[in-house]
């Protein structure tokens, strides 16, 4: 899904019964550092709360973390939630998403098959994120951003 705006928004929060903050704290500071706004859901959030805030905020990409295994059943459903709200943006899940995830790859393919534009195991570096992002929505860096990479 590609947004109809150039939009810098994204909304970022925990699905589920989840109630890990470390790793959306981490991103939202992250993310807000590269020029994003960022709307932080917070924990323990439902697939509506997140359709709900990415329609009100007119966000560009919607970023669902999980580290407590269970994700594939939080996620059914998500991408049709966000399409009966009309939300129109890029969505990304990360994390410990399956208990026992011995394959990603595997993991990967079935986030892929749930409508995950993006899927990103619970070690990936939040710049690979951002830089994934920033191709998905062809957007430049901000000029603070290449001050820093030519330093």
């Amino acid at each position: 899904m590609v947004p109809s705006t150039m939009s810098r928004t994204v909304v970022l929060g925990v699905i589920g019964s989840d109630a890990h903050v470390v790793g959306i704290t981490i991103l939202e500071h992250a993310f807000s550092a590269a020029g994003f706004t960022v709307v932080n859901l917070g924990v323990q959030t439902s697939k509506e709360e997140f359709a709900e805030a990415a329609v009100e905020h007119d966000a560009a990409a919607v970023l669902v973390s999980s580290l407590y295994g269970h994700a594939e059943q939080d996620c059914q459903g998500f991408q049709q939630e966000l399409e009966d709200a009309g939300a129109d943006a890029v969505t990304y899940i990360g994390g410990n998403l399956a208990v026992g995830q011995d394959d990603f790859e595997q993991t990967r393919r079935t986030f892929r098959e749930l409508g995950f534009d993006r899927v990103f195991d619970s070690e990936t570096d939040p710049e690979e994120a951002i830089a994934a992002l920033r191709r998905d929505l062809t957007l430049s860096p901000t000029e603070s951003e290449r001050a820093t990479v030519t330093s």
